[in-house]
C-alpha cells in the first residue's frame, strides 16, 4: 500500500510537488468531492479531467466535513478507504484531504491551470471558479453520466433492505 500511500499529501508535501510540476511546465488540473461510493461516474468524470492537464490534484472531504455537506449518515466510507481507492487510478496524481465545507483555500493555494467540476454544476457557483479565472486559469463543467449517484445507490440499498 505503500505506493498508493504516496499519493496522499500534506499539505507541505503538496507545495514542493506543485512547485516540482509547475517548474516542469506541467498542466494542474483540480477537482474535489467527497467520492463516498465510487461509481462509473466518478471513473469517467475523473478519468475525463485528467485529459485535460498532465497533473489530476483530488481534494478529498475529510469525514468531518463530508458530514456537514451530505448528512449524519455519510460519508459511508471512511476517509482512507476513500482516499486509497483514488490512488489505485493511475491517472490521479494527488490526494489532498480537506475539513472545510468548501475547497477555497486548497484551490487559493494550489492555482490549478485547470478547475474542474461535473454537469451538475454552473460556472456561477463553482467554487473558486473566480480566483482561478482571475489568474489565468480555466474552469471546467464536464458532461454528467446520467444514472450514477452515491445518493441514489445508497437510497437503492435502503430500499432493499426494507423489504
Amino acid at each position: 500500500m505503500k505506493a498508493l500511500e504516496e499519493k496522499l499529501l500534506s499539505p507541505n508535501n503538496l507545495e514542493e510537488k506543485i512547485l516540482k510540476w509547475k517548474e516542469n511546465d506541467d498542466k494542474i488540473v483540480f477537482t474535489n468531492g467527497c467520492f463516498d461510493l465510487l461509481h462509473p461516474g466518478h471513473v469517467a468524470y475523473l478519468y475525463e479531467a485528467a485529459s485535460l492537464g498532465n497533473k489530476l490534484i483530488i481534494g478529498l472531504n475529510t469525514d468531518k466535513s463530508a458530514k456537514k455537506i451530505k448528512g449524519e449518515s455519510r460519508p459511508v466510507n471512511n476517509e482512507y478507504s476513500r482516499a486509497i481507492l483514488l490512488a489505485t487510478m493511475f491517472f490521479i496524481d494527488a490526494i489532498i484531504l480537506f475539513d472545510e465545507e468548501t475547497p477555497l483555500q486548497l484551490i487559493n493555494k494550489i492555482k490549478p491551470d485547470v478547475l474542474v467540476k461535473g454537469g451538475d454544476y454552473t460556472l456561477e457557483n463553482i467554487v473558486g471558479a473566480k480566483e482561478t479565472l482571475e489568474l489565468g486559469g480555466k474552469v471546467e463543467v464536464l458532461s454528467f453520466l446520467e444514472g450514477y449517484s452515491s445518493s441514489a445507490i445508497i437510497e437503492k440499498i435502503k430500499k432493499e433492505n426494507r423489504a
